[in-house]
């Protein structure tokens, strides 16, 4: 059995002040309320830019040792370079802080943009780059360049796996020569709920199942009924038989996100009961 943790895509948002999070809760107080109610967060602000070493510090610092962050890589890699020739940028990710974040540190999410079409020379590539434990990323963080200076940070606690999702958007990523190159470097594809928006693939390709739900009809908005939950509750239990499962819920522009999470929990606990439920 696999261990399954459900969260949420990020946590600090204007509209969930005063609704989710109690009127009058300090704003540093954010990550600490929700991951006492979720097992698991997504860092999404590294999509936008490098953060620093202290950021990361915090973040852990406001959750147990238990507690496990996905954190999404730069769009400069993904949506600019479009992964190629994309060793510096890995270096100068890497050296920003992601590894202070320790035993906290999970998976790595590249989500790619949705007019970039399938390559399998440029995905084999960029695969066969990415550090497989937080050793190998340290050692990439040491070729970091002038960008970070004295903000880098190339420490690690201990030799630990470190994993990779990559959430496609093209529907040309249907080409199996995609899950058989997923599945040779041990990269998981992500299982992505968008509606219409962007085709779903949900081939595994290793012993990860990464899902993240953007909302059952309205991208990032709507919510996820009792049907739907249901649903989604059998494929993870379903999953967990083979893998570790991650599931993150990113409708969050109605605060339907934290309370999606919670449901699904709830529902996987009563249902389904993994035996490494987090």
């Amino acid at each position: 059995m696999g261990q399954v943790r459900v969260g949420i895509s990020g946590w600090r948002y204007r509209p969930w002040r005063g609704t989710f999070y109690p009127p009058g809760l300090a704003q540093r107080r954010e990550l600490g309320y929700a991951a006492e109610r979720v097992t698991s967060i997504e860092i999404n602000g590294t999509f936008y830019a490098l953060q620093r070493p202290a950021s990361f510090r915090a973040w852990r610092a406001d959750v147990g040792d238990d507690f496990v962050f996905a954190v999404k890589g730069g769009r400069y890699i993904t949506h600019l370079k479009r992964l190629a020739d994309a060793r510096t940028a890995l270096a100068n990710f890497f050296a920003s802080g992601v590894l202070a974040l320790g035993p906290t540190l999970g998976p790595i999410l590249w989500q790619l943009p949705p007019n970039l079409a399938f390559d399998a020379s440029r995905i084999s590539e960029f695969c066969a780059a990415l550090p497989r434990t937080s050793t190998e990323a340290s050692t990439l963080a040491a070729e970091h360049d002038d960008k970070l200076k004295a903000e880098a940070w190339t420490e690690v606690e201990s030799d630990r796996p470190l994993r990779h999702a990559i959430e496609a958007r093209h529907p040309s990523f249907a080409d199996p020569e995609f899950a058989r190159i997923l599945t040779e470097t041990g990269v998981a594809s992500v299982v992505s709920d968008g509606g219409s928006a962007w085709p779903a693939f949900e081939f595994v390709t290793t012993d990860l199942v990464y899902v993240r739900l953007h909302g059952a009809d309205e991208l990032y908005a709507s919510g996820y009924d009792p049907t739907a939950i249901d649903a989604w509750a059998a494929k993870v239990a379903g999953w967990a038989q083979t893998a570790d499962v991650l599931v993150y819920f990113d409708n969050d522009a109605k605060v339907r996100a934290p309370y999606d999470a919670q449901a699904l929990l709830a529902r996987l606990r009563e249902d389904h009961g993994p035996p490494g439920l987090g």
